[in-house]
């Protein structure tokens, strides 16, 4: 057997393992299997856990598509969701996304699921890998005029509006969109169980993060940058500190200050 020092370096191994992608892990290890030193071996064990961890996201997101293989028979599958529907202040924003029979993104998912990082990297995945997506967005006036539920069938509406690619079936997350002539099938936790609804769910979530933490310079004091709207506890103190600002939706508030 040859000898340790005769061997790579250890050091040059663990780089060579941690830059393999998942899929190419198999066949990367095999020319050290036979290598007995200790720190090989660990790192060995370290690239079958990272390609085992692959193997079960793989199984996930098939599992993921199991509404888009049942309607296959459907050319153009949306999925449909929305965010910002609790929040204190902001707009409620929707998503549409219409993604290939074949595609398979790995770690879409519940976009509250997902770290920001990790919904921000995916947002420029699904974006690139959509046949067509779509963002609809009602403002904090229009809430507070024709309720909040009203206002987010409006932003799913917008946003189906919005697609360059007509569906011909909705998956939508829970709700069924009145005023839509598309067949829809709501989902209970549909973000958690189609890939469609979750790719969508993912847009609207950063498109709002985005715009909030833009609102935040605009209207500084509120802490949109960590709350996003949402009524957390600082958050709720500067609003009776400060008064309300123009994004504020006066009809969730009225508990909380007097307008």
């Amino acid at each position: 057997m040859i000898g340790s020092s005769d061997k790579k370096p250890i050091a040059r191994i663990r780089e060579e393992l941690n830059a393999l992608p998942a899929d190419q892990i198999e066949a990367g290890i095999k020319p050290y299997l036979s290598d007995s030193r200790a720190g090989v071996q660990k790192l060995i064990s370290s690239a079958r856990a990272r390609l085992d961890k692959y193997r079960q996201e793989l199984l996930r997101i098939e599992k993921l598509c199991t509404y888009e293989k049942e309607y296959s028979q459907y050319t153009f599958i949306c999925g449909i969701d929305e965010v910002g529907r609790g929040p204190l202040a902001g707009p409620v924003v929707a998503g549409a996304v219409i993604l290939p029979k074949d595609c398979r993104i790995l770690y879409i998912n519940d976009s509250k699921k997902l770290s920001a990082s990790k919904r921000e990297e995916l947002y420029d995945v699904i974006r690139e890998q959509a046949l067509a997506y779509g963002i609809g967005m009602v403002p904090q006036d229009v809430i507070d005029e024709i309720n909040i539920l009203n206002a987010t069938y409006e932003a799913m509406r917008r946003a189906i509006g919005s697609l360059k690619q007509a569906p011909d079936l909705l998956l939508n997350d829970a709700v069924t969109i009145p005023g839509v002539d598309i067949p829809q099938v709501p989902i209970i936790k549909g973000d958690a169980k189609s890939i469609s609804i979750g790719a969508a769910s993912i847009l609207a979530k950063v498109f709002r993060d985005r715009m909030m933490v833009e609102y935040d310079s605009i209207y500084p004091g509120y802490g949109f940058v960590s709350n996003k709207g949402y009524g957390s506890k600082d958050h709720v103190e500067a609003i009776k500190r400060l008064g309300p600002c123009p994004i504020h939706r006066r009809s969730f508030i009225k508990n909380i200050v007097d307008l």
